[in-house]
């Protein structure tokens, strides 16, 4: 116990570092704290197996932190980081992914979590980590320093009645087979033909294919099945991808990407017929209704505008939280993007400082001939003469494409811009694009 011990808290507290000894205490913890029925306790129960495993490529058996009470040897409070690499516009960078946040009721109030997350930002400051992204609910992770900045989910829906009929002596068009470890080439292309709807993806190599496809648990909530789309002559045209578990009376395609010679017109109509039956085999399985069909991909996808006549319901997205804790270090890795949105704009060769005022603090861009030679930090003292002022953490929005400048100066009456040019050099640095990320889970 001793090689992994972290802290010492009040009270008999400890934390401490997880090892496969603990395996059997996560799974009953995680299903106690996050299970929310039978399915998704299966779900949580796999998911749980496969990270203290240490068979997945990124995530190590020590990667949970465990808050136990000594007095009774029991687990009372855990988070555990799945590290991950990301990338925006095409440049990688290393993510860290707080997971399975969660404190058992009676210990709540006492500052565990605060405690732990201390602990995983100084591990994911040492792997390199410059960005930390978490799913979960509403506000809590603002107290750590993440802003809710990029959209998680979203997508739309239709009913039995949008299902198109096939007519009684056509055959199907295109038919779907379990993809397998062979098809790890094919994948990866089409996944980077979905990589480009989006301005920030989730990096997939061939490992994390691999062990998504072999390797997970089949109920693992966070795995997808995946499906190769093939034509009449069963050539690859494409994919799909659905949860293994059916959540309440609806069935989702996750992904949903086909060749450049295949028209989305033609594949779609075969996919929902797929979506539905699959949805009702499911159902039965499951013992739940088949009511709906889905795509959740993201707020913008083809399939929305040769389908929107079948596909009526809108699913808002949430948002990721995320965290960047130097946002001077990530500015510098994605610098050559800023400088080639500026290129493409009307501010090409721009020569100038632009400062940005957090109120407490802010950063430079110092331009030559629409080049970045230095990115700094300022201090309060330095503030003077601002392009844009932000309140803390609202320039994430603008960073990650979530917001317009015009768009934060609306909803946030203590964010304004210096004037209407500085508002577009602004804006010609930072774009408005939607992101549809993948994580590793």
């Amino acid at each position: 116990m001793a090689e992994n011990l972290i802290r010492k808290l009040e009270d008999g507290l400890i934390i401490r570092h997880s090892t496969k000894d603990d395996e059997e205490a996560l799974v009953a913890f995680n299903n106690e704290i996050h299970s929310e029925g039978a399915w998704d306790k299966k779900g949580l129960e796999a998911w749980t197996r496969d990270l203290i495993s240490g068979e997945g490529p990124t995530f190590d058996p020590g990667d949970f932190t465990i808050v136990e009470d000594m007095n009774t040897h029991e687990i009372v409070s855990t988070c555990c980081t799945i590290s991950q690499t990301w990338s925006y516009e095409e440049i990688p960078f290393k993510v860290g992914r707080p997971e399975l946040v969660g404190t058992k009721k009676k210990y709540r109030r006492r500052g565990l979590i605060r405690e732990q997350f201390e602990i995983l930002h100084e591990r994911s400051a040492e792997r390199g980590e410059l960005v930390q992204v978490i799913t979960g609910i509403p506000y809590y992770y603002r107290q750590f320093g993440y802003e809710m900045t990029m959209n998680l989910g979203g997508g739309r829906a239709g009913y039995e009645l949008h299902v198109p009929e096939l007519k009684e002596d056509d055959k199907e068009p295109y038919s779907f087979r379990p993809a397998g470890e062979a098809d790890i080439p094919f994948l990866r292309s089409m996944y980077e033909l979905e990589c480009k709807r989006s301005m920030v993806n989730a990096v997939w190599d061939e490992d994390q294919w691999r062990y998504e496809l072999t390797g997970k648990r089949k109920l693992n909530i966070n795995r997808r099945e995946i499906y190769i789309i093939l034509d009449e002559n069963e050539n690859p045209a494409g994919f799909i991808s659905t949860p293994p578990i059916k959540w309440e009376n609806i069935l989702v395609a996750e992904n949903f990407e086909i060749t450049q010679e295949q028209s989305w017109s033609e594949v779609t109509p075969s996919v929902i017929r797929f979506l539905w039956k699959t949805g009702l085999r499911l159902g039965e399985e499951q013992g739940k209704e088949q009511k709906m069909f889905g795509f959740w991909l993201g707020e913008e996808h083809p399939v929305y505008q040769v389908a929107e006549t079948k596909l009526p319901r809108i699913r808002k997205p949430y948002t990721f939280f995320v965290r960047v804790p130097d946002l001077v270090a990530f500015l510098e890795v994605i610098k050559p993007v800023l400088e080639k949105r500026l290129l493409g704009s009307a501010f090409a060769n721009y020569n100038g400082l632009v400062k940005f005022n957090f109120y407490k603090d802010g950063l430079s861009l110092d331009f030559k001939n629409g080049q970045i030679k230095a990115i700094q930090n300022l201090s309060h003292d330095a503030l003077d003469d601002p392009a844009a002022t932000f309140p803390p953490l609202t320039f994430l929005h603008l960073v990650f494409g979530y917001r317009t400048m015009a768009e934060l100066d609306h909803t946030y009456t203590d964010c304004s811009v210096k004037d209407a040019e500085m508002g577009n050099l602004v804006n010609a640095l930072f774009p408005k694009k939607s992101s549809l990320v993948w994580p590793i889970s």
